[in-house]
């Protein structure tokens, strides 16, 4: 497999871990509500898990609290059994057709957890880019025992495949900094 193919693999699968940590922070809650807490949890829409998004409207209503509207009201049992599985911290409360979610204030200890929380996350994500750091290594190393590459081109390689990857841990710790100070100030 030539350097670039396994560069570009390399790059491709960190850009997903640095991804999916942003998608993850967006499930953690800051001081202000947004639906972003709620949207992707699952439930059992007539036999299929479904994101809450697709079968309801969420809306945040100022100064705390989420709103959702389910497109059927037949749906409003399994959104609250939903929301109590997601374990959220947070009781919802049937409004005649729709579930309103009252966010209480942080506490400094609530949100102590939630920064703990987001290292927990990116540290996930470190782990998965040094993984496919790992796998690019051995990758090129079998091109050197092929004689496919130089010892000097596997070097440089190594190099490379490193410098990559501190480029995205950089990344993932600009998301922690910039998370982990909306949990804090907000």
């Amino acid at each position: 497999m030539p350097l670039d193919e396994i560069e570009f693999e390399a790059e491709e699968t960190m850009e997903k871990a640095v991804e999916h940590c942003r998608h993850e922070f967006r499930g953690l809650r800051t001081g202000r509500p947004t639906t972003a807490l709620v949207e992707y949890i699952k439930l059992d829409y007539y036999g299929a898990q479904s994101d809450l998004k697709s079968v309801a409207v969420l809306t945040v209503q100022p100064p705390n609290s989420i709103v959702i509207k389910p497109f059927e009201a037949s749906m409003l049992k399994e959104v609250v059994k939903a929301l109590e599985e997601a374990n959220l911290g947070i009781n919802p409360q049937i409004e005649g057709k729709q579930v309103r979610l009252m966010l209480p204030a942080l506490s400094g200890e609530r949100r102590q957890q939630l920064a703990s929380k987001v290292k927990d996350v990116a540290e996930h994500a470190r782990i998965a880019m040094r993984n496919v750091r790992r796998d690019a290594n051995k990758k090129i190393d079998n091109e050197e025992k092929a004689g496919l590459m130089t010892e000097d081109n596997v070097e440089r390689a190594h190099e490379s495949i490193q410098e990559l990857l501190k480029r995205y841990e950089a990344k993932v710790e600009e998301l922690v900094a910039t998370k982990t100070k909306e949990i804090m100030e907000s």
